[in-house]
C-alpha cells in the first residue's frame, strides 16, 4: 500500500509524526506498506524551523508543492494543479489528509478525481458556522473520505511521545522566569488581529490581570508586527520569535496558565492539566472545555478577566482525560489503512 501524506502547514507535521512513526512500525513487521510526505508550501517556508522534524523524530517531506499565498481559490487552485503533477510522478493508493486547511481540501478533491482512497486524519469536527473556510473545507473533505474512524486523537500521541524530550529554552531564565510562575500568550487567528480595538482591550485584560507577572508571548511575524501596532506598553510582556516545538512544548507545560486562540494548544494543555483560555466561541476538540482545563471566552474582555481571576486564584478545574487521548491513535488509523486494503 502506498500513502501519499499531504502537509498543509507548521502544525500538520505534529500530526503527521506519529502516523510516520506507526507505519514504519508496520513495515518492519513486515507489512506491505509505505509513505511520501508532501508539504504544499515552499521549501524555504520560514515556519519550518531547522530542528522541527529532529524535534518530532520524523524525516523532511520528500517534495515540497511551492504554493503560498491567501486567496483561498488561487491557493486551492495552485495546489490542484501542483497535487496533480506529483501523483503523476509518485503514484499513491490512498493520499492522507489532516485538519480543515485548503490544501487538505484541495488535495482530497483530486485524489478522488483520480479514483484514490481518502483518509481524513481529524475528521468530523464542525463549528456549524459555513462563514468560516475552514467549516467549508472541512465539510467537503468529509464528505468524499474513504476513512472516518473515531480513533482518537493524533496530537496527543506527540505530546505523549515528547513530554519527557521537552527543552527549557535558554533564555528561561535570563528573563527571570520561574516555573508555574508564568502566563503564556499566543495569537494566530487573522481575523482577531484585524479587530485592533478588540485585540488591544483583550491584551491589556492579559496585563492587568497578571499583576506584574511575566507574560511569554511567541508570536509569529505577523502577529508581532500586529500587536506592535497598538503600542501595548508593558515590562513583564515578553514578546518574543516562535519557539522550536520541545521549546514551546516546554513552555505549556510549566505555564502557570495559557491565553490563546489555538485550538491545538488547548487539546496540549488539557493533556497536560496545565489551564487554559481560549480567545473563541467554538472549539474543534469541545472535550477540551467539557471534561478537560480550557475554558472559551470569546473575544469577550469581561468573560477573560473573569476566567484570569479564577486561575490566578489556583481555583481552577483539572482536566478528566477524554476517551482515546492513549497515544496508541496513529497505530489505529495504520490498522484501519491496512484493514481497508484490498490490493
Amino acid at each position: 500500500m502506498r500513502i501519499t501524506i499531504v502537509s498543509g502547514a507548521r502544525p500538520n507535521f505534529m500530526k503527521i509524526a506519529p502516523i510516520c512513526r506507526a507505519i514504519d512500525a508496520a513495515r518492519e513487521a513486515g507489512k506491505n506498506i509505505s509513505y511520501r510526505i508532501v508539504y504544499t508550501g515552499p521549501q524555504d517556508d520560514t515556519s519550518l524551523d531547522a530542528s522541527l522534524f529532529s524535534d518530532l523524530s520524523m524525516r523532511k517531506p520528500d517534495a515540497y508543492l511551492g504554493v503560498t499565498g491567501h486567496n483561498h481559490s488561487q491557493v486551492a487552485a495552485s495546489i490542484m494543479l501542483a497535487f496533480e503533477r506529483e501523483l503523476d510522478g509518485h503514484p499513491a493508493q490512498v493520499v492522507l489528509v489532516v485538519d480543515d486547511m485548503t490544501a487538505t481540501m484541495s488535495c482530497s478533491i483530486v485524489a478522488k478525481k483520480r479514483g484514490l482512497k481518502v483518509a481524513h486524519v481529524i475528521a468530523g469536527t464542525r463549528s456549524f458556522d459555513m462563514n468560516m473556510p475552514r467549516e467549508v473545507n472541512r465539510t467537503i473533505v468529509d464528505a468524499i473520505s474513504d476513512y472516518l474512524h473515531y480513533v482518537g486523537n493524533i496530537l496527543i500521541d506527540t505530546i505523549r511521545f515528547n513530554r519527557h524530550r521537552l527543552v527549557q529554552p535558554m533564555w528561561f531564565s535570563s528573563l527571570g522566569l520561574r516555573k508555574g510562575n508564568y502566563l503564556l500568550l499566543t495569537l494566530n487567528r487573522r481575523d482577531l488581529l484585524e479587530k485592533k480595538a478588540v485585540l488591544h482591550s483583550l491584551l491589556q485584560t492579559v496585563i492587568e490581570k497578571a499583576g506584574g507577572m511575566p507574560i511569554v508571548a511567541p508570536l509569529h511575524p505577523y502577529v508581532q508586527k500586529a500587536v506592535k501596532s497598538l503600542e501595548v506598553n508593558a515590562t513583564n510582556l515578553h514578546i518574543l520569535p516562535p519557539q522550536s516545538y520541545l521549546h514551546f512544548g516546554f513552555l505549556i507545560n510549566q505555564a502557570r496558565g495559557i491565553v490563546t486562540d489555538s485550538g491545538n494548544i488547548a487539546e496540549e494543555a488539557t493533556f497536560l492539566d496545565v489551564p487554559c483560555i481560549t480567545l473563541n466561541t467554538y472549539a474543534a476538540h469541545p472535550e477540551t472545555w467539557r471534561i478537560g482545563t480550557n475554558e472559551l471566552v470569546g473575544e469577550n474582555s469581561f468573560a477573560l478577566s473573569a476566567s484570569l481571576d479564577k486561575l490566578l486564584h489556583g481555583e481552577w478545574k483539572h482536566t478528566t482525560l477524554p476517551d482515546r487521548w492513549d497515544g496508541r491513535t496513529a497505530e489505529r488509523i495504520v490498522q484501519t489503512l491496512l484493514n481497508g486494503n484490498n490490493s
